[in-house]
């Protein structure tokens, strides 16, 4: 009977990673609703708990996993994700939000990168190419943990829907655009000549792998929308089969960004932009939480096989990182947390039209996770590092001495991403508590809902109501009195631009809107008289 067990790894695998998603998805509404958690420090935990250093119960490395598979395995889940917000996201989204997502994926991002370059340089005590690429690694914030904590719980709720979008997009477009800050890196270690270096740099990096991505990405995301809406309205299409569209679609796309050479995750997302533009296929699909089902599936396995992955034997000074330790990880980690964003988004935050108060740029500068998507860049820079030498299969366990400034490289980023990753997981993950448990501290006790988890009433000093809380633009309707009657207008409150109306005299006047809790003005071209008697949002 005995003889009959077959213990191998795949089924090992097969059963204590589902068993800790059904234990999630049991008590998944009170881990998120009262207890304010999300699965990826769970799944964190639990890796860690059966991983090779614990129970050795899940250990991917002597199963077979090794850095290819993993980052073959990262990138399908991001690609899918960013494709995922690219739906996800109101239709034309960045037409009407552009300002706002230049302003966190150009100067935001880019000292992002700035600061956490500077850090590894002075405590870590490497060259300025390897501080420049932990820095590109650890500058975007990562779409799975902005999914795993932004997705529909009451915490969520409680947050503007404005905000909730914003994050979303800048989470799926910056994993794409932090690979020219990446190779900056890359080149100036893989070539001699400042001019060669420059030329791979614009040539292949911002022309081919970024400018054609997005291209490709949405001419995809276009012609994949008019193929199922041509199919639908033939009745070509079963239901079930818009489940397998949305999967494969974007898998499609991570296909063909990996395959012409270009950036797989803006290749993905321009495809989700493109597919859902218009918003016919999120409202068809709708009543299927097909993004919820897959973020839990995909987002916490992965999460779990990167508990059980840590390398806890490289947190240590090794002759190749001599000055890679506990205490320096640690260091760099709290600067990291607290100086890679909350303070340039806190000085811009005047200039972010979608960022209305400081509580509000506080909120988004503290709320820039790294996650899967740093793992990803570290082992795409480790792979083209060594490109020359087998990529990531050629790099040896133990470097040998001397150590070149590439080899530095190769074995800093590793260990360093991966701490900060654990860190961020934990910190971000558990913030989401924190923030709840402060705003329910801060009330009077007669105020205060009854549990913790039922505190329902959005977040303080953000704008909520109305325009101030939603990314879809509202109509704002008011009447006019004139002389001669009254006139009822309805204002698109995203159009800001000057609107000429006429009275019943024949007299034009300029009517100005602005948003919601702003001043609305009048200009008038003629001396009639006039009064506004109502202003209400519909």
């Amino acid at each position: 009977m005995w003889d009959q067990l077959a213990p191998t790894p795949p089924h090992i695998a097969f059963l204590t990673i589902p068993l800790f998603l059904i234990v999630y998805c049991l008590f998944s509404r009170f881990i998120r609703n009262h207890l304010h958690l999300s699965e990826p420090p769970l799944a964190v935990v639990f890796g860690i708990l059966l991983g090779p250093y614990t129970l050795k119960i899940i250990t991917p490395r002597a199963w077979g996993i090794d850095d290819n598979i993993l980052q073959e395995i990262t990138r399908v889940i991001i690609g899918i994700q960013c494709f995922a917000v690219g739906i996800e996201l109101p239709k034309h989204y960045f037409y009407r939000h552009w300002r706002s997502i230049v302003y966190l994926l150009g100067p935001i991002m880019t000292f992002s990168w700035a600061i956490t370059s500077l850090f590894a340089y002075f405590i870590f005590k490497t060259t300025v190419p390897a501080a420049l690429i932990v820095g590109a690694c650890l500058s975007p914030t990562d779409p799975v943990l902005a999914a795993s904590v932004l997705s529909k719980s009451r915490f969520s709720d409680r947050v503007p829907k404005r905000l909730k979008h914003l994050l979303s997009a800048e989470s799926a477009c910056n994993d794409g655009v932090s690979f020219p800050f990446l190779y900056i890196g890359i080149v100036a270690l893989n070539h001699v000549r400042p001019g060669d270096a420059i030329k791979e740099w614009f040539l292949i990096t911002i022309l081919w792998q970024c400018v054609v991505g997005i291209v490709v990405g949405l001419i995809l995301g276009v012609v994949a929308n008019r193929l199922i809406r041509f199919s639908a309205k033939n009745e070509f299409i079963s239901e079930p089969s818009w489940v397998v569209f949305y999967l494969l679609l974007a898998t499609l796309a991570v296909g063909i960004g990996s395959t012409l050479g270009s950036d797989d995750f803006l290749v993905a997302f321009g495809a989700g932009v493109g597919f859902g533009h218009d918003g016919w296929f999120s409202k068809k699909s709708r009543e299927v939480p097909f993004p919820t089902v897959l973020e839990m599936l995909s987002n916490s396995s992965l999460f779990v096989l990167f508990g059980a992955m840590i390398p806890w034997d490289q947190f240590v000074p090794r002759p190749v990182t001599p000055h890679v330790g506990v205490w320096q990880l640690i260091l760099f980690l709290i600067l990291v947390l607290l100086f890679r964003r909350l303070p340039i988004v806190l000085a811009l935050q005047r200039f972010i039209p979608d960022v209305r108060t400081y509580r509000e740029a506080l909120f988004c500068g503290h709320f820039g996770p790294m996650g899967v998507g740093a793992l990803f860049l570290a082992m795409e820079a480790r792979e083209e590092l060594n490109e020359g030498h087998g990529g990531l299969q050629g790099i040896p366990k133990k470097p040998h001495p001397p150590f070149s400034d590439k080899a530095e490289a190769i074995y800093l980023v590793w260990p360093v991403v991966c701490f900060v990753v654990l860190g961020s997981t934990m910190v971000h993950g558990l913030s989401v508590l924190a923030i709840s448990l402060g705003s329910h501290l801060s009330r009077d006790k007669g105020e205060r809902a009854p549990l913790l988890g039922g505190e329902t009433d959005g977040l303080d000093a953000m704008e909520h109501e109305g325009g101030g809380g939603e990314s879809e633009p509202g109509m704002l309707n008011y009447s006019l009195w004139t002389k001669t009657g009254a006139q009822n207008i309805s204002r698109n409150t995203a159009d800001r631009r000057p609107r000429c109306q006429w009275d019943g005299r024949g007299n034009m006047r300029t009517v100005r809107s602005v948003y919601c809790k702003e001043i609305m003005t009048t200009a008038f071209l003629s001396p009639a008289s006039i009064k506004i008697s109502r202003m209400a949002w519909t």
